[in-house]
C-alpha cells in the first residue's frame, strides 16, 4: 500500500504589492452585478508550473515588479471594500492602503506530479490564501492575495480574488495582462474598463444579518453538509464532438439552432449527475449556468468590463422527465433558459432583486442541482509569466458544494474540455463506474 505523502508546506515571507506610481483615491460603488456575491468566499485559483526552482527567488521578484505596472491599470485589486455614509458598497483604492498580498512559501518535498495526480482539493488548501474567508472580509483584507510556493521541481500560484469585485472573465484578463508585462510589454493590449456604473447604477442598501437571525432559524445552521468528493474528468476533443453528434442527432424542429459544444456537454452531465444520484422520477433537478452578460445587457459591455457582470439562469424539471427523453430534451431547456436571457430578463432580474436584496450564499443554486461556472472560453493555458505555461489549472477549495461544476479549456488546445465536478460522495462512486458518462465502449 503506497504511504500518502503528507504536504508539508512552510511559509516564508509576506509581503505587499501596490502600483508603481501615485494614483491618488479613486472610488467605484458595487453595483447589482457584483453584491450577490459578497457572501461568497474568496475566489481561488490554482496554477501548477513545472521548473523554475533555481530562480525562485528571482521569479518572485519579477513577479511582483509586473504586478506593480498592471496594477496600475486594475487598481481595484490593490484597494479594499469600504461602504458609504448611506451603507452603499463600494471598492476604494488610495496610495497608503497596503495593495495585494504576496506570500512566498516553500514545499520542496513535494513534486509537480504528486499535485497532479491530486483529484480533491483538500490537500491543495495549504497551496491557496484565503481558505473559507467571507468576500465581506475585503472591507478589512487585501482583495487580491497570492501565494508563490516553491516545490521540488516547480512552483505553484496560488490565488484569492475577491469575487463581489470581479468574476471570471475579468480574473483572467487581470491575470493574462500580467503575464503579458513579465514577458516583456512595456503595457497591457487591453485596458480594463473600469467604470461599472455603467452596467448599472442604482444604489442598493444591503441589510446583511445572517439568514438564521432573520427568521429566527437556529436550526438550519445545525445540519452537516454532506461529504464532497472532487474529480476532474477529461474529455478530449474526439469525445467532445461524439457528445455534441449524439445531441444533435435528431433535431426537434427545421428552426430549431444546433445545440452548442457548451449545451452539449451540460446536457451530458446534467443526465450523468442525475443518474448518479439515484433520484426518484418525482424529484425535481436544477441546472444552473453562470451566464456572461457583458454582451446581453442594453447597452453591451466590452469584453474588458472590469467587475461581475454574471447572473445564474437556471432551469428545472422532474428527474423522471429528464431521464425518460432523449438529450434533446434537457439540451432544450437549457438552450432555451439560455436564449431568453435577454436585456429585458437581465432588466427585470436585477429590479426584483433590487426591490428585495437577498444575500446568496455560494450553495443557493437550487435543489438537486448541477451548477456550471467558469468557462472553456477562458485562456488559462496561455498564462505564461517567462517560465512556461502551467501544467494545471484547478479551482480551489472555496465555493464549492455538491453539483459545484468547473469547465476549464484542455491543457492540450483544440475543443477538449477538463470538468472538475464536486459532488456528494456515493454520488461520486457512481458517477466514475457510469461507462455512459465516460463514454467507454463496453
Amino acid at each position: 500500500m503506497a504511504v500518502e505523502k503528507v504536504l508539508k508546506v512552510e511559509i516564508i515571507s509576506k509581503s505587499h504589492v501596490k502600483p508603481q506610481k501615485p494614483l491618488g483615491r479613486k472610488e467605484c460603488q458595487l453595483v447589482t452585478f457584483d453584491l450577490p456575491y459578497i457572501a461568497f468566499y474568496y475566489n481561488q485559483k490554482l496554477l501548477i508550473y513545472k521548473g523554475g526552482v533555481e530562480e525562485f527567488e528571482g521569479i518572485v521578484e519579477k513577479l511582483k515588479d509586473g504586478l506593480k505596472i498592471v496594477l496600475e491599470e486594475f487598481y481595484q485589486l490593490a484597494g479594499k471594500l469600504d461602504k458609504d455614509d448611506d451603507g452603499v458598497f463600494k471598492v476604494v483604492y488610495d496610495d497608503d492602503m497596503d495593495g495585494v498580498e504576496v506570500v512566498t512559501a516553500t514545499a520542496e518535498d513535494t513534486e509537480t506530479a504528486d499535485l497532479l495526480g491530486e483529484e480533491g482539493t483538500t490537500k491543495l488548501k495549504e497551496l491557496l490564501p484565503y481558505n473559507e474567508v467571507l468576500n465581506l472580509e475585503g472591507l478589512h483584507r487585501p482583495l487580491l492575495s497570492i501565494q508563490l510556493t516553491k516545490l521540488k521541481d516547480g512552483l505553484v500560484m496560488g490565488l484569492a480574488f475577491n469575487h463581489a469585485i470581479l468574476d471570471g472573465t475579468s480574473t483572467w484578463h487581470f491575470m493574462s495582462s500580467w503575464a503579458e508585462i513579465c514577458t516583456g510589454s512595456k503595457s497591457i493590449s487591453v485596458q480594463p474598463f473600469l467604470d461599472r456604473t455603467q452596467a448599472r447604477n442604482t444604489r442598493v442598501k444591503l441589510d446583511l444579518t445572517p439568514p438564521t437571525q432573520q427568521n429566527g432559524d437556529a436550526a438550519a445552521t445545525t445540519t452537516k453538509p454532506p461529504l464532497l468528493r472532487e474529480k476532474i474528468f477529461k474529455f478530449p476533443e474526439s469525445l467532445i464532438d461524439k457528445i455534441k453528434a449524439k445531441v444533435n442527432a435528431n433535431p426537434q424542429e427545421e428552426s430549431t439552432k444546433p445545440f452548442s459544444t457548451f449545451q452539449s456537454l451540460s446536457t451530458h452531465i446534467w443526465h450523468a449527475v442525475t443518474r448518479a444520484r439515484q433520484l426518484k422520477p418525482e424529484d425535481y433537478t436544477v441546472f444552473t449556468v453562470f451566464a456572461d452578460c457583458r454582451k446581453r445587457v442594453d447597452p453591451p459591455m466590452p469584453d474588458s468590463y472590469f467587475g461581475n457582470l454574471i447572473q445564474a439562469i437556471f432551469t428545472v424539471t422532474a428527474a423522471g422527465l429528464l431521464q425518460a427523453n432523449p438529450p434533446e430534451f434537457a439540451a432544450s431547456l437549457i438552450q432555451k433558459a439560455i436564449d431568453s436571457h435577454d436585456a429585458k430578463a437581465i432588466e427585470a432580474r436585477n429590479k426584483e432583486w433590487e426591490s428585495n436584496p437577498i444575500i446568496f450564499q455560494y450553495k443557493d443554486a437550487g435543489v438537486n442541482c448541477v451548477a456550471v461556472g467558469s468557462s472553456p472560453r477562458f485562456k488559462v493555458y496561455d498564462v505564461d509569466f517567462g517560465f512556461g505555461k502551467p501544467e494545471s489549472v484547478r479551482s480551489g477549495a472555496n465555493n464549492r458544494f455538491d453539483g459545484m461544476v468547473y469547465l476549464y479549456a484542455a491543457k492540450e488546445g483544440g475543443k477538449g474540455i477538463d470538468v472538475e465536478i464536486s459532488l456528494e460522495a456515493g454520488a461520486m462512486e457512481n458517477l466514475e463506474k457510469d461507462k455512459e458518462f465516460l463514454l467507454i465502449q463496453e
